[in-house]
């Protein structure tokens, strides 16, 4: 039954971005930027979907300290990972679209550089998971290095709002909007990253249970 779920909201992810390009595709021009622009339909929805993965990571470690119950430890790991994929999405789509109005790959303002920070403590994250063998060190070491990573994340988000930067200001935080059609195409990108990212997790959630199971029969295994 899970396994036909997850069919089906990563067939409906597929399904509502290929729609959703399509459709975009078709959309006028933006005034100033022309049709890089359309690249925020993407690059935003990514960036949302990794800081709630970021969010879902932290609860997940307190509560693993909170209860020692190694499942929140599971969730934890499933969520960095999928969140580190989303957030490097956000970083290779922004590359892309500064490239294309500011001339140059990369700047070191303060979102950029708080976004790539953010990416490299989640990096470290999993390398921290990967140097300890000991399952329940391991797990606490993770969930205390979690929650120090996200101190990061309020930094990525109000950034913009807290120093003089390059990045422009956000659309709808400014005072901006949409056109009601465009606005639409964004809501859909976003549910569309959402299931998407629901659906990694899902999957990656159950490989590492599926692996705890695998571990824990070896230890049986050798201690017999």
């Amino acid at each position: 039954m899970i396994n036909k779920i997850l069919y089906v909201l990563g067939i409906a992810a597929l399904a509502i971005l290929v729609w959703n390009i399509y459709t975009i595709a078709r959309l006028p021009e933006e005034t100033r930027q022309g049709e890089v622009f359309k690249i925020i339909f993407f690059h935003v929805p990514m960036a949302i979907t990794a800081m709630i993965c970021a969010a879902v990571s932290l609860v997940a470690s307190v509560l693993f300290l909170l209860t020692r119950n190694f499942k929140f430890d599971a969730l934890a790991v499933a969520v960095t990972e999928v969140g580190l994929a989303f957030l490097a999405g956000n970083l290779i789509t922004g590359s892309i679209w500064g490239r294309e109005i500011w001339g140059i790959w990369w700047a070191w303002d303060a979102r950029l550089t708080s976004a790539l920070v953010c990416w490299l403590l989640y990096a470290g994250y999993l390398m921290l998971r990967r140097a300890i063998e000991e399952p329940t060190q391991r797990a606490t070491f993770a969930a205390v290095f979690s929650i120090f990573a996200f101190i990061d994340v309020p930094i990525v988000i109000f950034s913009i709002k807290w120093w003089r930067t390059q990045h422009p200001q956000p659309v709808f935080w400014a005072g901006g909007s949409f056109p009601p059609d465009w606005t639409t195409h964004f809501l859909w990108n976003m549910l569309a990253m959402a299931l998407l990212g629901a659906v990694m997790m899902s999957v990656r959630l159950r490989q590492e249970e599926a692996q705890r199971e695998l571990d824990s029969l070896r230890r049986m295994a050798h201690a017999l």
